[in-house]
């Protein structure tokens, strides 16, 4: 339950009405689950979470950094994500610039599961569906169902690419997390510099260690 606590208490703080119109076709689980499937990428993520949670007091922060940075590179697009969350300001960075946000956005991306996914109280994952999305895109909706009190809803959105099927953005009971950094970001960089940015994505690392 501590692990829903925080999630939930992240999402109150953070949550923006994210609305999107999407044509969703529903696809057959015999269909979904061929080799390298989206059902597949989301499962070794679950998977990963839930050891990361079972041994989190013994990892402690840098041990369950360690062990999820490997899949976390292996199921998330993290490139992609970062270019996508800046947008049209992307192309205003230059090549160092870019390579700079795209290491901090990394590292916070990774440090940021470490430090929610640390305890275990009896909490599974649970696959429910695949779902076609626009732009050759698969949604795979989820829960993380405890043993008492309500489940939170993750659904991944995946797009394929040269690596295979990769998570590029993540809604928990129904919040962007894209959309949430999109806003905060770029509001950032447009009035306070790129700078200003980073010193603040560090400062948000810092955070996750001390969770």
């Amino acid at each position: 339950m501590k692990v829903l606590r925080s999630i939930k208490s992240v999402l109150q703080f953070q949550i923006i009405i994210v609305a999107a119109m999407l044509v969703v076709t529903p696809v057959s689980w015999a269909e979904a689950m061929d080799s390298n499937s989206p059902e597949q990428v989301v499962s070794h993520l679950h998977e990963s979470l839930i050891k990361a949670m079972r041994e989190g007091a013994k990892l402690g922060y840098q041990g369950r950094l360690e062990l999820l940075t490997p899949v976390i590179n292996q199921t998330h697009d993290l490139d992609f994500i970062a270019r996508t969350t800046l947008g049209p300001n992307w192309t205003q960075l230059n090549p160092a610039q870019q390579q700079t946000f795209t290491d901090i956005f990394r590292k916070l991306s990774i440090g940021t599961y470490a430090g929610w996914f640390k305890s275990h109280d009896g909490e599974h994952f649970e696959i429910l569906e695949r779902q076609v999305m626009p732009r050759d895109q698969i949604m795979v909706r989820s829960r993380l169902v405890p043993l008492k009190g309500e489940p939170v809803r993750f659904d991944y959105i995946l797009r394929q690419g040269k690596d295979g099927w990769r998570i590029v953005n993540i809604l928990a009971d129904g919040v962007s997390d894209l959309a949430l950094k999109r806003v905060e970001y770029r509001a950032i960089l447009q009035r306070d510099g790129f700078q200003t940015l980073i010193d603040m994505l560090r400062k948000k690392i810092a955070l996750t260690e001390e969770e």
